[in-house]
């Protein structure tokens, strides 16, 4: 069975499409016709030479395989007005802007961006891709429909693996448990202070017309993420960033007035007002970090080491210093256990490979026993901050076949994965028998993935 392009196809045309509308040469052929929806040359042709540009190999003839998964988009687009299914500008627009940050970063900036969309402006290049967002948007609802009335059952797991050969039964690579207590070094007031002073020194800069904001931000800011960008952080809603920083960007609304120093998990920032859309505000900011003096790194180090030797020694269990000492705020209701999120929105595991731990974490991991305790050490957190760290090897599970016992949750999301596959095969088959499709002569000489197109 052929893999699903569904997703890359939305990235693919956006380039080609821009590329081609800028260069005047599209194609004006149709090639399919599905219900009213007319398939065009050009679409397959952006498509094909955009994956061909992103690397994307063709697992079969790509004049087959891109025309009928644009028209199996369509199917679920044309069900999606059937549906009376829609979606807002607000949906769509905080994943255009993290989309087309993503592509800036990829670039290097908006400038290169643009010379890559062969001079097409940043305001082009967003409404092409709000577009192809949006209706992938739509698409992804539409299958979330669909598949919401498959239901899968304990029994169905187990049925699932009862009927599986012994060569086909998965292989769980081995898995780990992790408690862990961390403690930030103590950062001195006149490092504090001096951070302060230098974002106070920019703020005056910036308002006596001295130097702009962006290019203080280019220079000095430390969030990698928006630095080059000239601190822009794109449209964000309340929700999208930590309270401190939301609570004062959707109160501006000057951009020629710097807001005052704003303290978060992250460091130290100020923020200056770009613009408004609806619910939605973009700002730019400038994050500076106070520098942690190594006597306070190893001073934190002493006291992990204290709380270890007195787990060690019996005198405390490792669940109580995580309640007494940890400042670890993701896992401190957790008796310290670590757990993997593998997307957002979906729950966390705690069994974790090793791949799937913080770099710092996996290291000192992978060396233990269960039960072990062990020594401080120093980690870096995904918001840029330096802590230390002691932790426990609570349990390890090695490499093994799939379990009821051991791995429900796994053949859980196996089992569903197959049934809702099955839920939207079975789906696109009955449209594809219902609707009614042309193909033009040349295209048709196909082994498609689902035969059948055009025949009612």
């Amino acid at each position: 069975m052929r893999k699903s392009y569904l997703t890359a196809f939305f990235l693919m045309a956006l380039f080609q499409y821009t590329e081609s509308v800028a260069q005047g040469n599209v194609i004006d052929e149709v090639v399919w016709v599905v219900g009213d929806e007319a398939i065009y040359r050009s679409e397959v042709e952006e498509a094909r030479q955009s994956a061909q540009m992103s690397g994307v190999q063709w697992d079969g003839d790509p004049y087959c395989i891109i025309p009928e998964q644009l028209a199996i988009n369509k199917l679920f687009l044309n069900q999606a007005e059937l549906d009376s299914i829609f979606v807002t500008n607000d949906d769509v627009s905080g994943y255009v802007e993290a989309r087309y940050k993503d592509y800036v970063n990829h670039a290097g900036s908006e400038e290169k961006l643009e010379e890559y969309f062969n001079g097409m402006t940043s305001d082009q290049i967003k409404s092409h891709l709000f577009e192809t967002s949006r209706q992938e948007y739509v698409i992804n609802k539409v299958r979330e429909k669909i598949i919401s009335r498959v239901k899968v059952t304990p029994a169905d797991v187990r049925r699932y693996l009862k009927d599986m050969r012994a060569d086909e039964i998965p292989s769980i690579p081995t898995q780990v448990e992790v408690q862990i207590i961390t403690q930030e070094p103590i950062i001195p007031q006149d490092e504090i202070d001096a951070v302060k002073a230098e974002l106070r020194g920019y703020i005056d800069r910036v308002q006596s017309g001295e130097i702009s904001f962006s290019t203080l931000a280019i220079l000095y800011s430390e969030d990698p993420g928006t630095a080059r960008n000239g601190g822009d952080c794109g449209f964000f809603g309340r929700g999208e960033m930590v309270p401190e920083f939301s609570a004062v960007a959707f109160n501006m609304n000057d951009p020629s007035r710097i807001s005052k120093i704003v303290e978060t998990e992250y460091g130290f920032h100020i923020l200056q007002f770009v613009e408004r859309l609806g619910d939605r505000v973009r700002v730019r900011h400038i994050l500076r970090r106070p520098r942690i003096p190594m006597e306070s790194v190893d001073a934190c180090l002493g006291r992990l080491d204290t709380i270890a030797q007195e787990i060690r020694n019996g005198n405390h269990t490792f669940e109580f210093c995580v309640a007494m000492y940890s400042q670890d705020k993701d896992t401190r209701n957790n008796n310290g256990l670590m757990t993997y999120q593998a997307e957002p929105g979906m729950p966390g595991v705690s069994k974790v490979e090793l791949q799937n731990l913080p770099q710092d974490v996996a290291k000192v991991v992978n060396r233990m026993h269960v039960g072990e305790i062990s020594d401080p050490f120093v980690m870096q957190l995904p918001n840029g901050k330096t802590t230390c760290a002691i932790v426990k090897l609570k349990n390890k599970i090695n490499a093994h076949k799939a379990t009821m016992a051991d791995d429900y949750d796994i053949l859980y999301e196996m089992v569903s994965s197959i049934r809702h596959q099955e839920v939207l095969e079975k789906w696109i088959r009955e449209k594809q028998r219902t609707t009614y499709v042309r193909i033009s002569e040349g295209w048709n000489d196909c082994d498609f993935q689902y035969p059948g197109w055009g025949k009612r």
